[in-house]
């Protein structure tokens, strides 16, 4: 079974090891002053170099991956023989589940154990998933990040994993595998709600800002409210041959470059990210997880990282399961450490063979003292020898707070997306429709998306809706279908998303509902539809038991039917999709006059989708990603190379949906678009300026989305490439003035010998509103 970041079993909760393999467990003896690596003050190259020249190669060794030979500690506390999937399954049990802060209590008493009875009192890391909110019982659960992307805020995006890093800190949990730096690029994928979209500078961008939330502001972390980020997958995952999971992903070096390490690139030199994740797929025939070019090369010596790099959940094992790139797990460590990885996210059967091999000469001691020094090294940063405890009362009231929840319900609101606004139906009136109906699968419970946990808080859209009309109109709930039975009032989405396998419904049944739904349409005034995917169908494919990745993107199951026939009924008809990836809705696009994106929207989500429906709200959200007719548009994203533009019979190859759309209840206009200079030197920066004005009669959020396009080319370029952006809040008849500096670096191209500069050439700089809707001036740029 692959399993991403899958030592879940110990990981997703922080429970990691509680001894290390090789130390002496009683308490030593105590020096007549403390050795240079407790003390706090000294630089941390000295306290690391300090510290691994009193390890032995056993407690070196011990430091690559979760060791276990003391035992695991259990919900009681108490060390216990039992495996890390036994010990999980109890912690996880929904019946007893575990409080912030008994979690914080249990962290406390792991790290106690370690700097207390072992010989030199070497802290393990507690790690965590944070990939929309910190992945524990309790904690706040915001939009998936593919909604995230949709706020295009990365101010906003600070605030979000702020948050999750304060949680996760809170409860002892040091580091957390995020964030997510795929592109999305194939919507059949089941792991496309886990990226911020398509585009490699709007994910570079959110990046940025979601490593500030969670590492803080400077280079050493204050372990109380932040916690060591881990950049994923490197590289290339959300490229996969068919879309499915860890299916093999063939681009060119240029390609890579171009796109896919772009966000990682930025990470590494501007984040200072501490980790990064190798990922399972395999690029040109080499698994990433021992691509000596890729994590040596490029990660260390061209980008300067410093960080270590984890491998991802079973990843080397995969190296002898799936990829077949070594005979067994010997071979796997040794190649998996010679390329770069230095920690065996697993079980650590694989780097457990470490050890003999250097004894028995097959793997230097040196590759060992590298990987030991850069795990060591952010122990050091994280602040985990100084600071190893946290406030087990100050945890219990740590998540969830009144204060998280604002940022949970602000961060749905600006994720929404108006897709269609037919005759202005929407926002919808409470006083012209007395009767509403709330119909679909999709709108009892609230859908939180992967790698949640349940919140303290939640909103479904019912709920959401019910609370806002209260009342001032009668609202009335009909669930005229199933997606799969695996959502239910028993079994939150979290739960749904966890359990393998998934369940279809009876398909007479789905009849009887459907009819049900119809007759409440007829009955009511308006009908609005909560439709899409949930949980048991969308999420990362991890088994041959657990799928998530499909081969179409029509709306699953019956839902299809059941829209058909509530628009016959001839009631005005609103739907909003829940969803995790791009679906074709070319039915719901012609016929249905208003649609509201609202992805996996989060703990508030009902809120946020009830305030944008009823005009509380006004959507500004722009799509991350590309919306095609069909899977047969694949691929389908807006930077393509100008030579794909042959349409297949009966098409114009435009998409559904561009990237970068989004309507609002206002309307906006772009003006007065000009350079300081319409001509610079190749080291010079091009400095952009547009009005944006509100010119309609309500307050509303526009996206200003700055495109670069050069004309001519020996390497051909995109159509377009986004370079800048900046959502803005403006009232009725208010005009703001925007500028953008394009640097060197955002015209840089790779050009045909893989040098990255900038090249002469006449540039079309676009300015606008969506990807398809832009306005632009020409700028010349010369050798100079």
């Amino acid at each position: 079974m692959v399993k991403c970041r899958c030592l879940v079993a110990v990981v997703a909760l922080g429970i990691a090891s509680f001894a290390q393999t090789g130390q002496n467990q009683s308490t030593p003896s105590q020096p007549s002053s403390p050795p240079l690596y407790k003390n706090p003050n000294a630089p941390i190259p000295d306290r690391v170099a300090d510290l691994m020249n009193r390890m032995t190669l056993q407690e070196k060794v011990a430091q690559l991956f979760p060791n276990r030979n003391g035992g695991l500690l259990d919900t009681t506390g108490t060390f216990s023989n039992m495996s890390p999937m036994q010990i999980f399954r109890q912690f996880n049990d929904m019946r007893n589940p575990l409080s912030p802060r008994k979690g914080a209590i249990l962290r406390n008493a792991e790290r106690r154990y370690q700097i207390e009875k072992t010989r030199l009192g070497i802290p393990n890391f507690a790690f965590g998933e944070a990939l929309h909110g910190s992945m524990q019982y309790g904690a706040t659960m915001f939009p998936m990040p593919i909604g995230l992307a949709s706020t295009w805020d990365p101010k906003l995006m600070v605030q979000v994993y702020t948050v999750a890093g304060n949680e996760a800190a809170a409860t002892g949990i040091n580091q957390v595998f995020a964030p997510d730096l795929d592109l999305g690029r194939d919507p059949r994928w089941g792991r496309t709600e886990e990226t911020f979209g398509e585009d490699p500078y709007l994910v570079r961008a959110m990046g940025l800002a979601e490593i500030r939330g969670l590492q803080g502001p400077s280079y050493r972390i204050d372990p109380r409210y932040h916690v060591l980020a881990t950049a994923k997958h490197f590289v290339a995952h959300g490229a996969p041959q068919g879309g499915t999971n860890t299916a093999p992903v063939n681009v060119a070096e240029r390609s890579l470059r171009e796109n896919f390490m772009v966000p990682f690139q930025a990470a590494i030199e501007q984040g200072h990210a501490g980790s990064v994740m190798a990922s399972y797929n395999e690029i040109n025939g080499v698994p990433d997880h021992i691509n000596y070019w890729l994590l040596t090369k490029v990660l260390r010596q061209e980008w300067g990282f410093d960080g270590y790099i984890t491998s991802d959940g079973d990843g080397l094992q995969m190296l002898v399961e799936r990829h077949h790139s070594a005979a067994n797990y010997a071979d796997a460590a040794r190649l998996a450490l010679h390329a770069g990885v230095e920690y065996d996210l697993s079980n650590g059967d694989v780097y457990r063979t470490l050890l003999q091999q250097v004894q028995n000469g097959r793997i230097p001691e040196q590759e060992i003292d590298q990987a030991v020094k850069h795990v060591l090294t952010e122990k050091f940063r994280i602040g985990l020898f100084d600071h190893p405890y946290v406030d087990v009362n100050a945890a219990a009231h740590a998540l969830n707070t009144p204060a998280h929840r604002q940022v949970a319900l602000q961060a749905a609101r600006e994720s929404m997306i108006l897709l269609k606004n037919q005759n202005n139906l929407l926002p919808l009136d409470p006083a012209r429709f007395k009767h509403i109906a709330v119909i679909g699968p999709d709108a009892e419970f609230a859908h939180l998306g992967g790698y949640s946990r349940q919140p303290f808080h939640e909103v479904s859209v019912l709920q959401g809706i019910k609370t806002l009309i209260g009342a001032q109109a009668q609202v009335t709930f009909s669930q005229g279908c199933q997606i799969t039975t695996d959502v239910n009032a028993h079994n939150p989405s979290w739960k749904a998303w966890y359990d393998n396998g998934y369940h279809l419904p009876d398909p007479a049944q789905q009849q009887k509902d459907i009819a049900a739904a119809v007759a409440l349409a007829k009955k009511s005034d308006v009908a609005i539809l909560v439709i899409g995917e949930n949980e048991s169908i969308d999420r990362e494919a991890w088994s041959m038991q657990h799928l998530g990745d499909r081969d179409h993107l029509s709306l699953f199951g019956d839902q299809e039917q059941l829209v058909k026939e509530v628009v016959a009924t001839g009631k005005p008809v609103v739907v909003v999709l829940i969803n995790g990836r791009p679906i074709t809705i070319n039915y719901i696009a012609q016929h249905v006059p208003a649609i509201v994106e609202a992805w996996y929207p989060g703990q508030e989500g009902g809120t946020a989708v009830a305030e944008t429906l009823f005009g509380k709200y006004n959507p500004g959200g722009k799509l991350p990603i590309t919306f095609p007719h069909s899977v047969g548009d694949l691929p389908d994203f807006y930077n393509h190379k100008p030579s794909s533009v042959i349409p297949w019979i009966g098409t114009d190859r435009k998409p559904l949906y561009p990237f970068g759309f989004g309507l609002s209840y206002t309307t906006f206009k772009f003006s007065n678009l000009h350079l300081d200079q319409p001509t610079i030197g190749t080291g010079g920066n091009a400095v952009v300026h547009v009005d944006v004005t509100n010119t309609g009669s309500r307050a509303g959020d526009e996206v200003a989305e700055v495109y670069i396009h050069e004309r001519v080319s020996e390497v051909t370029q995109p159509v377009l490439e986004l370079r800048k952006f900046q959502r803005v809040s403006l009232n009725p008849g208010q005009t703001k003035s925007l500028s953008f500096t394009l640097t060197p670096r955002d015209l840089a191209q790779w050009d045909i010998n893989m040098h990255f500069r900038v090249v002469p050439g006449a540039y079309d700089i676009l300015v606008g509103g969506s990807s398809d809707d832009t306005q632009s001036v020409p700028l010349q740029v010369v050798r100079r």
